[in-house]
């Protein structure tokens, strides 16, 4: 089993978006969903469900992002 920083996709609501990406990071995503798929021992995910987990955790593991926005919320005032 690979040890994949995305776990389980939950399957909530879609939002369509359209978004344009690079041959080679579709592959990417591609191979990543095969792998994610069959370490869950399930069908391939589609790709494009990967988009949004994988943007989450990219946010949620931005350090730099995560000290921007707690200055942010000191630096308003609360209403």
């Amino acid at each position: 089993m690979a040890k994949l920083k995305l776990g389980p996709i939950v399957d909530e609501k879609p939002v369509k978006v359209t978004v344009e990406l690079p041959a080679i990071l579709h592959r990417n995503l591609t191979a990543y969903a095969e792998v994610l798929g069959r370490d869950a021992g399930t069908p391939p995910i589609d790709a494009a469900r990967l988009i949004v987990p994988m943007l989450e955790r990219f946010i949620a593991t931005d350090r730099g992002f995560a000290k921007a926005r707690q200055s942010e919320r000191r630096l308003k005032p609360e209403a």
